[in-house]
């Protein structure tokens, strides 16, 4: 169920009632990063007005100087007040969407786009596309000036817990604040690598889980700083240990809120409409790799002998194919992405994946490589013959395999799609170009 949004009137209540000051107003650009404009609350009546206008030119991936003028549409249904701060009066965020100067949504916001695609969704009769993410981070120390060093905070394992120790302090006040906040914390623990954790929230409609996403970075962020520690949503930020995912559960949803994804009658209790959504993800899984994996980082992680997947298969009994069928059934039915990882756009990521399977829908795609075996222990020859292939390795291989696929360009838009593969190109030469120590180290003697 979507959150109700405010009226103006109930809004301006709030402000008066909690002592809001400053009013944080978010969007989101191309690369996923969060941009904010604070305003003073003498500002709320132009805010609530879609009267507030910002350069589009200089955020990354938008538009040309000559084109700059932009609106920032509030969502008032992402209303909420942060729960620090309040020393100098309250703070309250707003995402917003952007538009331009003749009113109509700009097509390079990605939360715009999202919205697009959830239109094509909701044109094939279905309600809701509900997300379940699952973003892991790291938590390192800083040095005397405050720079985040590659010093973990701790030396745990999955679900360990170190009595007195400052990461288990901050991962309970991260889930504390996001409480106070109105999310629904469902479990929170220390994942598998040496200063790693995990905080899984409730799923939400995919508008409300890609904004849910953001905000969730945001206060990882300021609560680690608190403790003085750096968090980082990077996929793989050390070496030899396991890096950073972001599974993503999803699920469809009817009209009258059945889940589109249940059959009590078949063999795995799946729909058929879960079979060819499904079959969607399985075809275009590498091309949709490029924006759920979106850095060169990214392809660090997904290597074998580190939990991430790798080969493209789909199982309903194990957990090394790149999808796995959760054993949940009714309401619980869906299907989890294993490949995506935390640097991720989410309204771009969960664009994707959503047109990928409206994709299997329409044409009545199979689901093709349903492997219960252990794909890891499979030699070449045996992943061959099943027809298994793998995800790409590098982020200019997936580049190669976007730009291939109409599809899922589609699910970008053309403005998205150029400056994202313009963006990426650019970011995968300048690494190309980069000499690194491992580099040195191994070749200096010839």
């Amino acid at each position: 169920m979507a959150k109700r949004e405010y009226t103006k009137d109930e809004v301006r209540q709030m402000v008066k009632d909690e002592d809001i000051r400053f009013l944080r107003v978010m969007f989101t650009d191309l690369l996923g990063k969060i941009k904010c404009v604070d305003l003073p609350v003498s500002q709320l009546d132009k805010l609530l007005d879609n009267k507030i206008m910002f350069d589009g030119s200089s955020i990354d991936g938008f538009v040309r100087i000559e084109e700059s003028d932009m609106y920032l549409y509030p969502d008032m249904a992402t209303w909420l007040v942060f729960p620090w701060g309040a020393e100098h009066g309250k703070v309250a965020r707003v995402i917003c969407s952007v538009h331009m100067t003749d009113g109509k949504p700009f097509p390079g916001d990605p939360r715009n786009n999202l919205k697009r695609v959830l239109g094509d969704m909701q044109k094939l009769g279905f309600k809701d596309f509900n997300i379940g993410p699952e973003p892991e981070f790291f938590l390192f120390k800083l040095d005397e000036n405050g720079h985040p060093t590659t010093t973990v905070n701790d030396q745990e394992n999955y679900f360990d817990m170190e009595p007195a120790d400052r990461g288990e302090d901050c991962r309970r006040d991260i889930v504390l604040a996001l409480e106070k906040m109105g999310f629904d914390v469902e479990a929170a623990h220390h994942e598998v690598a040496p200063g790693q954790h995990e905080v899984d929230f409730k799923y939400a409609n995919a508008l409300e889980a890609a904004d849910n996403i953001q905000t969730f970075k945001l206060v990882v962020k300021t609560v680690a700083k608190k403790y003085g520690l750096y968090a980082t949503f990077m996929p793989k930020p050390l070496s030899g240990i396991n890096g950073s995912g972001m599974h993503l559960n999803m699920s469809l949803f009817t009209q009258d809120g059945k889940n589109a994804f249940y059959d009590k009658d078949d063999k795995y209790q799946l729909s058929q409409t879960a079979y060819h959504f499904l079959g969607g993800l399985m075809k275009h899984a590498r091309s949709f790799t490029a924006i759920c994996d979106p850095i060169v980082n990214s392809y660090k992680r997904l290597v074998p002998g580190y939990e991430a997947p790798v080969y493209v298969a789909w199982s309903t009994s194990n957990r090394s194919p790149l999808i796995r069928i959760p054993s949940d059934r009714g309401m619980g039915t869906r299907l989890e992405l294993r490949s995506a990882d935390p640097s991720a756009n989410p309204y771009l990521a969960i664009a994707s994946v959503l047109e990928a399977g409206l994709d299997g829908l329409r044409n009545d795609l199979p689901p093709v490589h349903n492997i219960n075996e252990n794909i890891y222990t499979m030699s070449a020859a045996e992943r061959k013959e099943k027809g298994i292939v793998n995800l790409p390795d590098t982020l200019h291989n997936a580049l190669k395999d976007l730009a291939a696929d109409e599809v899922i360009k589609g699910a970008l838009g053309k403005h998205i799609y150029t400056n994202f593969m313009e963006a990426k190109t650019q970011e995968y030469d300048g690494y190309r170009q980069h000499v690194s120590g491992w580099e040195r180290s191994k070749y200096m003697k010839y």
